[in-house]
């Protein structure tokens, strides 16, 4: 490893990747850090593997903008390069009238962001696309898809090393000192620990991004990075559910997340989830006494749902900004000159719109970076 580089980038999940792809273009000497063993173990592969439109963040957030960019660059990637990705659609289900004056806003919130193919449903019309579900009103997202996050990672990361990057795994930041316009940064491997000279360092480090702020000398509580764990738990549904639907199925969506929603896998397979739990520590077991929530929640909308249906599949962990008496917060991705910290990125609180936004993400940073220099 080189004494000193340009640029380092802490994190190698969806979001450091294709940062680091992006980079490696323009720049040489960048690196990143990953403290497990390869890309991707955490928040990028723990989620429903869902291309988003842009429908619930309001029109001058981040999360809006980067995701309906990143969407749009994400079908041109994936077309271009051969990455597995299926446009299934989906339908957001109001089962009251509450929820269709709830609907209707969503509807109208995703026409502000630019999102032109949306489609308000009557419950006929609900019927007739999705005749196991019921519902007083649907809205159609067509462009919403489903993914194989896991090419699309190995993707950004071939290209970061082919365009020059250096990924080096099995290796946590242990400290981060400011000298100036510089950063030393300590390290520690299987060799021990060492330490090297960033020019510019990313902090892309998602359910931990919090702890490298701090451990670069930001007070957190102060500039409101404080990250709170939010637990998602998903249970897989019997084979003989296979064709339930045909779509993505959502409900209106709750105050820490978008719902126990019907996931479809790239293989067909059927899962509901996540959840949405606030929770202390990460901690990746489904918990069993869940089931009968699910089902109570899910049955709403799916009739024909029996509770032998269910059993325990997965579980990935959100890092949110946001806590649990808050109802929005947006991505931060910043800058941190103004208090301070020349040449220090951090992206804090990267959740879901996350991965869909990953390649505008990327290009938001390098336009930092590029300022910089």
């Amino acid at each position: 490893m080189p004494a000193e580089v340009d640029v380092a980038i802490i994190g190698a999940g969806v979001i450091g990747l294709a940062i680091a792809a992006e980079l490696a273009q323009e720049d040489k000497g960048i690196i990143i850090f990953e403290k497990n063993h390869t890309f991707g173990l955490e928040t990028s592969t723990r989620n429903s593997e869902i291309v988003h439109t842009g429908i619930y963040y309001p029109e001058d957030s981040l999360k809006a903008k980067l995701c309906v960019e990143g969407k749009n660059l994400l079908y041109e990637l994936c077309d271009r390069h051969g990455i597995g990705y299926k446009k299934l659609g989906k339908i957001i289900v109001a089962v009251n009238e509450n929820e269709v004056k709830e609907l209707e806003r969503i509807y109208r919130q995703g026409e502000r962001n630019g999102i032109e193919d949306l489609t308000l449903l009557s419950r006929e019309e609900l019927k007739k696309l999705e005749p196991n579900v019921e519902g007083r009103a649907g809205l159609l997202s067509p462009s919403t898809s489903v993914i194989d996050v896991y090419s699309l990672m190995k993707f950004f990361y071939s290209q970061a090393k082919r365009r020059g990057a250096e990924i080096v795994f099995n290796t946590e930041v242990i400290g981060i000192e400011n000298t100036g316009t510089r950063h030393r940064i300590q390290i520690k491997d299987r060799e021990g620990i060492s330490s090297f000279i960033a020019g510019i360092l990313v902090n892309s480090t998602g359910l931990n991004s919090d702890k490298i702020a701090k451990l670069a000398g930001i007070d957190i509580a102060q500039v409101g990075y404080k990250l709170h764990y939010c637990k998602g738990e998903y249970f897989s549904l019997n084979s003989n559910r296979k064709h339930f639907v045909e779509r993505l199925i959502y409900p209106i969506p709750g105050q820490a997340g978008l719902g126990i929603h019907i996931n479809l896998g790239l293989d067909g397979r059927m899962r509901l989830g996540p959840n949405a739990r606030y929770v202390d520590e990460i901690d990746y077991s489904v918990d069993g006494t869940q089931k009968k929530a699910f089902y109570e929640f899910a049955k709403r909308f799916l009739p024909l749902l029996e509770l032998e249906d269910l059993e325990p599949d997965s579980a990935g962990i959100r890092p949110k900004l946001q806590s649990p008496r808050e109802v929005f917060r947006d991505f931060i991705i910043s800058h941190e000159d103004k208090i301070g910290f020349p040449g220090l990125i951090n992206l804090i609180g990267i959740e879901s719109p996350g991965l869909t936004a990953s390649p505008a993400i990327a290009r938001y940073v390098a336009r930092i970076i590029k300022e910089l220099k």
